[in-house]
């Protein structure tokens, strides 16, 4: 008799603690949401997007830059010598979705892409990720010729889709992983595959109000089962940088074996090696300007 009434009083506690969670769960449900923010502090981790995105009617102008490899010697004063530029545009059409365009000295490479967010890490237990869909095109604007593989241009066309998801842990820490699948109409080498997997991992470490250590690393599938399906020569791009936020800019630094600064270059075909010195070091700066002429009033 006794173990029937403690197990009858058990499940009647469990009862009602499963009842004040689901009430509790409800209650959060119905009060406003705290939307995370300041999950990075630019729409870029180092080289790979983040899960920010522009404000509406916001408009941000990019420069990032990369100079020669760093074993170049003293000759190219270790890459000082050698500099590759890339400069974007990048607009805020809702405060969900933005669309960039650029333009990258390096393979002569036009970029177009799209960024739309589908769910932001906010206080409530159904939202504890930030989500966001990319999808890029880039167009290689080198000469070709049937004796380099390649007749035209459309054939090094290349595109990329990601799930971008993060999450930020307190004020100082922010994670996100970055599933990606590339497409290449046509390989620079044939023995590498047209369609590339990868997985890209990313993180942030506030150290200070204005500035941050960031790091991010992009494994690609190298082979399936014995098969392998990437030409030997790329590499995995492994990033390492600061960023510095400084009122309306915030100016990154940065070290990566990754000459190229947009997803088909540095997930795709990088081949540098960090233990050789194949290290390319850079800045990204970024400015962002309103277009609101509302938020303007409401500031003021």
């Amino acid at each position: 008799m006794k173990k029937i009434t403690i197990l009858l009083l058990s499940a009647f506690f469990q009862q009602s603690y499963a009842q004040d969670d689901l009430m509790k769960m409800l209650d959060q449900e119905k009060t406003d949401p705290i939307f995370t923010t300041a999950t990075f502090k630019s729409t870029r981790v180092i080289n790979g997007q983040s899960v920010e995105t522009i404000a509406k009617k916001h408009l941000d102008f990019r420069i990032s830059h990369r100079f020669g490899a760093l074993n170049s010697g003293f000759t190219n004063l270790w890459g000082l010598d050698e500099s590759r530029i890339r400069i974007g545009l990048e607009y805020g059409v809702t405060d969900r979705l933005m669309v960039g365009v650029g333009r990258s000295s390096y393979q002569k490479t036009y970029d177009y892409f799209a960024k739309y967010k589908l769910l932001r890490q906010s206080n409530r237990w159904f939202e504890p990720v930030s989500v966001i869909a990319f999808a890029g095109a880039y167009t290689n604007a080198m000469p070709t010729s049937p004796s380099m593989q390649f007749f035209n241009n459309l054939e090094r066309q290349m595109y990329v889709g990601q799930l971008l998801i993060a999450r930020k842990f307190g004020e100082r820490v922010s994670l996100q992983i970055s599933p990606t699948i590339l497409h290449r109409n046509k390989t620079e080498t044939a023995i590498d595959e047209n369609t590339v997997y990868a997985a890209g991992v990313g993180g942030r470490f506030k150290l200070s109000k204005r500035t941050s250590f960031n790091a991010e690393y992009f494994y690609t599938l190298k082979k399936v089962g014995t098969v392998y399906v990437r030409d030997p020569q790329y590499k995995d791009c492994l990033s390492l940088g600061f960023d510095i936020e400084t009122g309306g800019h915030v100016f990154q630094l940065h070290c990566s074996n990754s000459r190229g600064m947009i997803e088909n270059q540095f997930i795709g075909a990088t081949t540098g090696s960090w233990s050789k010195g194949d290290i390319f070091y850079g800045f990204n700066i970024s400015r962002v300007f309103s277009f609101d002429k509302s938020a303007k009033k409401t500031h003021k």
